[in-house]
């Protein structure tokens, strides 16, 4: 069956979307909820921030590193069955975390199950969306939903966290995200494959760890920073090396006509590539940003769970905000335009909360920027998306989705790990610790800028009018 037969109604394109949306939703959630709970769980589980920060670095890169090889075996064992095994992985993760006796058993939990479920869950998301919308508008507006769902729990993480631990405790958001995950698994149940699997197809086993492995120990080497600098150098050479040899190996493979696990044809498409670099450092914003001020918020100015989720609503108002009208915005404007302006929004929006937050010593002082920031993500987020997603045939969706969703979620783990390891490995050093953390992120930012500033003009602003 093709993606055009599918014949799927209104109706069946909202059961279909909820599911897949709220899957996106908790996923970002897990993201970002721990980081109201650094203070309380360290306590708990006898551990430092520091162990709290790796246990969430070790979640996002988990997921960024596996989900190129999970993109691809959805061909293999079928999008659905993939979808579904990677709720019940998260489900069985989150439980554990939530009864976690010690920082081994988060981990355990959180950054190892947590993350392979996701990697797996995630992928799927974005397949069966474009399998059974065949429509460019219909579709555009589902990624819309699926990704604004997405900044939404990223955004809004903070918050919910923060409520509540402070009403119950950080055990219960784990728990809170087991519920999702059995609410999705209910919502899930009426989904089929458009396209049916093939166990036949090869799996490239080796691509898929010398991946996996590069990416691990590259990210590994920028949380060593803060312990030695002869070690970070080493492992991110070392990362640097592996990665290499893994391109070597998938153009050897390709040269022998044989199935490689991520073919590099995808990287021949510029717009394609010019989006996944903006995707890529829209996320380095928001988790580098949501991390760094949690982190700062507990650790240096004294602040208990819900006061960080609290102050962190500005991120998700401004956020919802621009979400809601994007899809009008993206009848009026080219998805350049809104990338562009979410990156001038979200620049002066990391100027705001280090110029602000080192003139005055009031909760308020985060507001304007974290309100600028979520407003731009809000706008930015879906057209990236769109533009890399749409750059490609319907055959090549299980890789491009593994790539894109491999992107943006390298791009939290290198926010997290980036902007986090500046502001820990000097927190005693309060404010100076955590402007330069901030500034660091304020430079990718313009990154992120002059790379969209390369997207064409109108090319995807006619596909989804």
């Amino acid at each position: 069956m093709t993606a055009a037969a599918v014949g799927v109604s209104h109706a069946s394109v909202r059961r279909l979307i909820a599911p897949l949306a709220l899957a996106q939703f908790i996923c970002s959630f897990a993201g970002s909820n721990m980081n109201v709970m650094i203070n309380d769980m360290s306590k708990d589980l006898d551990t430092t921030v520091q162990g709290i920060q790796v246990s969430i670095t070790l979640f996002l890169l988990t997921m960024a590193a596996l989900m190129i090889p999970a993109g691809k075996l959805t061909d293999k064992i079928g999008r659905k069955r993939c979808f579904t095994l990677g709720l019940i992985v998260y489900g069985i993760g989150a439980i554990i975390s939530a009864l976690s006796p010690g920082l081994w058993a988060l981990i355990l939990g959180n950054s190892i199950l947590e993350g392979i479920g996701t990697a797996l869950l995630i992928p799927p998301v974005y397949i069966l969306t474009t399998l059974y919308l065949p429509d460019i508008a219909t579709r555009a507006w589902a990624f819309g939903i699926i990704s604004a769902l997405g900044g939404i729990g990223a955004a809004a993480g903070p918050l919910i966290g923060g409520l509540i631990t402070s009403a119950i405790s950080w055990r219960a958001a784990f728990l809170f995200q087991a519920l999702i995950i059995v609410i999705i698994l209910l919502l899930s149940r009426r989904l089929t494959d458009p396209v049916p699997a093939d166990p036949d197809r090869p799996f490239d086993v080796v691509g898929a760890v010398l991946s996996a492995l590069g990416l691990f120990v590259l990210v590994l080497g920028i949380l060593a920073a803060d312990t030695s600098v002869p070690l970070m150098i080493a492992l991110v050479l070392a990362g640097i090396v592996i990665l290499a040899g893994f391109f070597w190996w998938v153009r050897s493979r390709e040269r022998a006509g044989k199935e490689v696990l991520l073919s590099t044809a995808l990287f021949k498409n510029r717009v394609s590539n010019i989006a996944l670099i903006t995707q890529n450092l829209q996320w380095v914003l928001l988790m580098g940003t949501s991390f760094t001020v949690s982190a700062y918020l507990q650790v240096v100015r004294g602040h208990n769970a819900i006061e960080t989720g609290v102050i962190f609503t500005a991120a998700t108002v401004g956020l919802l905000l621009t979400s809601l009208v994007a899809g009008r915005l993206a009848k009026r404007f080219s998805q350049r335009g809104l990338i562009l302006t979410g990156f001038v929004l979200c620049i002066p929006g990391v100027v705001l909360l280090i110029w602000l937050v080192a003139v005055s010593t009031t909760e308020w002082s985060f507001v304007p920027g974290l309100f600028l920031i979520g407003a731009g993500l809000g706008l930015m987020l879906t057209p990236s998306v769109n533009v890399v997603q749409s750059a490609f045939p319907e055959k090549a969706q299980g890789e491009i989705s593994g790539l894109s969703r491999s992107v943006s979620n390298l791009g939290s783990t290198l926010g997290t790990a980036i902007a986090g390891t500046i502001l820990v490995a000097n927190i005693d050093a309060g404010g100076a610790a955590y402007g330069t953390a901030m500034a660091v992120l304020a430079i990718l930012g313009v990154g992120g800028l002059i790379a969209a500033l390369f997207l064409p003009e109108d090319r995807h602003r006619r596909a989804t009018a």
